[in-house]
């Protein structure tokens, strides 16, 4: 006995050791029956046998067809929820709250996994409202997952890290800061973002945020172009942005109300707490 769980079959369970001995933290139905003979366990009693394991607490059940060790194996390091989220939408990397923390531009942990992937891929939907974790997200296995859909030109800006013993995309922090000036909600909010302009400090690549900007949309070359002058930034380095053509103003904190003054430079309405119309 495992606990008060009965411990699934000696094939079940040297299916489990044989997929941890080669890293295989999660892994598909479909490797699991690649491994099936070298462990005697039959194709046709497969499905059943991922059953019995996750009943027993050996795996997790992520998804329909997709599973993750479970972290009470023993001798097995757990996939990490990044790891996870690699396999859970295609393409996907870590962005928003969840990149801003990797990379200490905040010191505020977020409580769920924020992804970012395109508009068309398939990520895994919540059962029904009434299991829905509160403040949206999808519960998987013991965490939270918040997914960003995007149109496939925006999805750039990644780079590739090792968390642990796993090598995970995540957006790299030029691309988390737009990404937090385009949804400040899911960085914890707009003076969060603020905050991590400065904790990135002289590491800050402006061509580079020029550049992702450009090609994003009006809104975001705006708010940038804003936020980089108030940083000291020569302005000579922003003429691109204040160039850009823009029809109307554009509000800095999109989450915000539409009130405070006008920018005319950055055709920007600056509706932060305590900046009253002069």
């Amino acid at each position: 006995m495992r606990g008060d769980r009965p411990v699934h079959t000696t094939a079940g369970v040297e299916l489990v050791r044989k997929l941890a001995s080669d890293g295989l933290r999660v892994f598909t139905a479909t490797q699991a029956r690649q491994y099936a003979p070298s462990v005697a366990l039959s194709a046709g009693y497969l499905r059943q046998a991922l059953h019995h394991l996750a009943n027993s607490g050996w795996i997790v059940r992520l998804h329909r067809g997709l599973y993750a060790l479970s972290p009470t194996v023993p001798g097995v390091t757990p996939a990490h929820e990044f790891e996870i989220a690699m396999a859970l939408a295609s393409p996907a990397a870590i962005s928003h709250w969840s990149a801003l923390h990797h990379h200490g531009l905040t010191e505020q942990a977020p409580r769920k996994v924020f992804v970012l992937t395109t508009l068309g891929s398939r990520v895994p939907r919540s059962g029904s409202s009434k299991t829905a974790p509160a403040g949206g997200g999808q519960r998987i296995g013991e965490a939270v997952y918040q997914f960003i859909q995007v149109a496939p030109e925006r999805f750039f800006g990644t780079e590739e890290v090792w968390v642990g013993d796993a090598r995970i995309t995540i957006t790299n922090p030029e691309r988390t800061l737009l990404d937090g000036l385009c949804r400040p909600q899911h960085c914890g909010d707009f003076a969060e973002v603020l905050h991590a302009f400065d904790a990135l400090g002289g590491r800050l690549d402006v061509e580079r945020l020029v550049a992702y900007a450009l090609e994003i949309d009006a809104a975001m070359v705006k708010r940038l172009g804003w936020v980089l002058e108030r940083r000291g930034v020569d302005s000579a380095r922003l003429e691109r942005l204040a160039r850009f053509p823009v029809k109307g103003y554009r509000v800095l904190d999109p989450t915000g109300p539409r009130k405070g003054p006008c920018n005319r430079r950055w055709m920007i309405q600056e509706n932060l707490p305590g900046r009253t119309p002069t």
